[in-house]
């Protein structure tokens, strides 16, 4: 599923990570075209449309219809009356799908890919969605509400041994089969988890206080496992990487933020496997001690970048 839109709605309060260090790598200049295939709150969308000009294009693309009706009013704002000359084009649908954009725009090639992967700070905000772990709300997780299994109803249906294989695979949560033999317990008494703040407090049970588990809440591996599985990132990620040379020009960049391990694996391994790669970063780049402490949701990021390598072909 692909759109086109023009909507309007609140600020954003997402901060881009590692911006300066991004732009550095994908090197937007003047005309070029580029993709942005995680819009979030426009941070980096914004900056790369500055640096190409009006005579160039950023194709920017959220999974999340929210975040494009958000952060498109911040933009038209951020730019006034040069908003049209920015030529940004926003399109609703997974970044997977950037080849349908490119192709219902009538672009070629590009000259770079950002992905920034992972939870932005809207979608955390919003108390609606589940990703807060103190939320009422039905546990939700997905980027797009409109397709797929809302993670309450998945735990609901998952036998107990693939529930705690699901926590342990993505979230590396080393009580998942104690959090997975409790949600199990509470669908036989029917009460089964339904809201974000049930599952975080369940899962805050099972897991015994240490100095790891004081630095982040007991909870936010498994949640993070659920999203994963909810919205098949790492399935995404790994069909973009292996398609992204096919619409890159010579030398066009592809340069990715990841959080997690898992996707900081795929990323690495996918450069360093596929030929048609020249890798730019030999070890991912990480946020500044300013940059972590002005922002402490970066403090996880890595960054790699790679560029296409036509003699390879």
């Amino acid at each position: 599923m692909l759109s086109f839109t023009i909507m309007e709605k609140e600020h954003t309060v997402h901060i881009p990570v590692m911006l300066r260090e991004t732009l550095d790598l994908l090197n937007p200049h003047s005309g070029g075209v580029y993709v942005d295939g995680t819009l979030g709150g426009g941070g980096h969308t914004a900056e790369i449309a500055r640096k190409v000009g009006e005579t160039g294009t950023v194709v920017a693309m959220d999974r999340d219809l929210t975040a494009i009706e958000r952060t498109e009013k911040y933009l038209k704002g951020l730019f006034g009356f040069q908003w049209k000359p920015a030529n940004i084009r926003f399109a609703h649908a997974n970044y997977r799908f950037f080849g349908e954009a490119l192709d219902l725009l009538k672009i070629d090639k590009i000259d770079g890919f950002l992905l920034d992967l992972g939870l932005s700070s809207d979608q955390l905000a919003d108390r609606k969605r589940g990703f807060r772990f103190d939320s009422d709300a039905p546990l939700d997780l997905r980027f797009d509400t409109s397709e797929g299994e809302p993670a309450n109803e998945l735990l609901f249906r998952l036998k107990e041994k693939d529930i705690a294989d699901l926590i342990f695979q993505y979230g590396e949560e080393r009580f998942s089969r104690q959090i997975a033999r409790k949600i199990a317990e509470r669908r036989r008494k029917d009460q089964p988890v339904q809201t974000a703040m049930e599952l975080a407090d369940l899962v805050r049970h099972c897991i015994p206080p240490s100095r790891e588990t004081r630095r982040i809440d007991p909870a936010t591996r498994t949640f993070q496992a659920l999203r994963i599985a909810v919205n098949d990132e790492l399935g995404s990620l790994q069909n973009v990487l292996n398609e992204a040379p096919n619409r890159l020009k010579s030398g066009g960049v592809m340069a990715v933020i990841s959080f997690h391990s898992l996707e900081d694996r795929i990323v690495k391994n996918a450069f360093r496997d596929n030929p048609r790669w020249s890798i730019l970063t030999n070890k991912p780049i990480v946020p500044s001690d300013e940059e972590v402490e002005r922002n402490p949701r970066a403090r996880s990021a890595k960054l790699r970048a790679a560029y296409f390598n036509v003699t390879e072909r």
